[in-house]
Order: C-alpha cells, then sequence, then structure tokens
C-alpha cells in the first residue's frame, strides 16, 4: 500500500470503511492533535458529531519517549494507565512507583489544561449507548489508545470502535484486545513510526484543533 498523502486523506479511505460498516447512531472521538484532521473527515462523512478525547503520556523521567502508562479525559472523566510490566523492570532499578505517580499528576494537569483549551467551553457530548468510534493518525504502541479506550469505558457507549489510518507491528492484538472492533486499511510490518505511512506530516497545532472543533463542519448533538 503507498503511503497517504496527509491526514486529510486517511480520514476519507477510512470514511469509506466505516460507511460500509454501517454503524448505529455513531460519534467520533478523535485523539488531539493528528487524529483530529482525520476525525473531521470520518464525522463529515457519516454526518456524525465530533469530539476529543484529550490523551497523554506518562514517560519515564530522563527518558520520556519510554512510556510508563498514560492518562486521558473524555465527558469530564479522568482515566490513568500504567505500563505494569515497565514499572516493576524500573523497580528493580531502584526506582520508585511515587515516580510514576509524580509524573502522572504533572501530566494530568496538562491534560486538563489542553482538554479546556480544545473544548472552549463547549459541553461534552452523552456518550451513553452510542457507537464510539476512536480516531487517531496511526497506533505505535497502543498505549495511547488504551487510555483512551479506558476512559471512554466509564461512560457507558454501547460500543467501541478504534479507526485508524495505520497500525504498526504488534499494536493490532493491544487494540484488538481493549476495542470491540478495529478498522484499519493498513498493518504494515515494515514502518518504525507512523509518520512514515503519510507523504506529508507536518505536525497538527493546537489552533487548527481548536479551527476544526469550533467550525462547525461536524453535526454536535
Amino acid at each position: 500500500m503507498r503511503p497517504y498523502a496527509d491526514r486529510r486523506e486517511a480520514g476519507i479511505v477510512l470514511s469509506g470503511l466505516l460507511q460500509a460498516a454501517g454503524l448505529a447512531d455513531p460519534i467520533v472521538l478523535a485523539l488531539p492533535r493528528g487524529g483530529v484532521p482525520v476525525g473531521a473527515e470520518i464525522a463529515q462523512a457519516l454526518g456524525a458529531p465530533l469530539d476529543v478525547i484529550v490523551v497523554r503520556k506518562i514517560g519515564v523521567p530522563g527518558h520520556r519517549e519510554v512510556a510508563m502508562g498514560a492518562v486521558a479525559t473524555v465527558a469530564g472523566t479522568i482515566e490513568t494507565v500504567s505500563n505494569e510490566d515497565l514499572l516493576e523492570a524500573l523497580a528493580r532499578l531502584g526506582r520508585s512507583r511515587e515516580e510514576f505517580d509524580e509524573a502522572a499528576g504533572r501530566e494530568r494537569l496538562e491534560l486538563e489544561r489542553r482538554d479546556a483549551l480544545y473544548r472552549g467551553g463547549r459541553e461534552p457530548l452523552d456518550m451513553v449507548g452510542r457507537t464510539a468510534i476512536v480516531v487517531d493518525d496511526g497506533v505505535a504502541t497502543g498505549a495511547s489508545m488504551r487510555a483512551a479506550v479506558a476512559a471512554l469505558r466509564l461512560v457507558e457507549p454501547a460500543r467501541v470502535v478504534v479507526a485508524v489510518p495505520v497500525c504498526l507491528r504488534g499494536a493490532t492484538e493491544v487494540v484488538l484486545d481493549i476495542a470491540d472492533d478495529l478498522i484499519c486499511p493498513w498493518t504494515p510490518n515494515d514502518l518504525m513510526a507512523v509518520g512514515q505511512a503519510y507523504r506529508r506530516f507536518e505536525q497538527t497545532s493546537d489552533k487548527e484543533v481548536q479551527a476544526i472543533l469550533g467550525d462547525g463542519s461536524s453535526p454536535n448533538r
């Protein structure tokens, strides 16, 4: 499969698959920032409302690219998930659990700030009994998606469907373990990063996220 031109094209491809799936009463929930342009295309195609699930990775102090876990918020509910295997390995190296708790606290503050920034005072959407379509621009390890789905389960959607343009090696099993279904057109074995699945993969800005969520392009009901 050839790389996507950009996140918009990826959203269009996913939209076709989701339309064919015939999901009942869908609501699209995108992970900022890169998942929002993808989710906007899907929401428009399905005539569904668009909202966000804000996720923050909890990195190892001094090695923040290594995720000890993640924290996510949706509809005013916050959930934290941890990588227990990694935490046990860190404990054997003399690292304390308090480091995780402190890092999680810092990320929770940033999570709340970003959620308020993106939402702009809008009330979260009611998800009880609906089909929640969770969208990102790709899944590498599944840590962020695990936190997003865990938070989402607390607000009682009828079904959780993860829809992503690309799932890297090993991530498919992680997603299927937490979601009711996975819609993903590309599961390559030869890519090392999500950005390799795109010809253009510029960082999505906070202003772009705010503009997409606030422009009324998807019906918020």
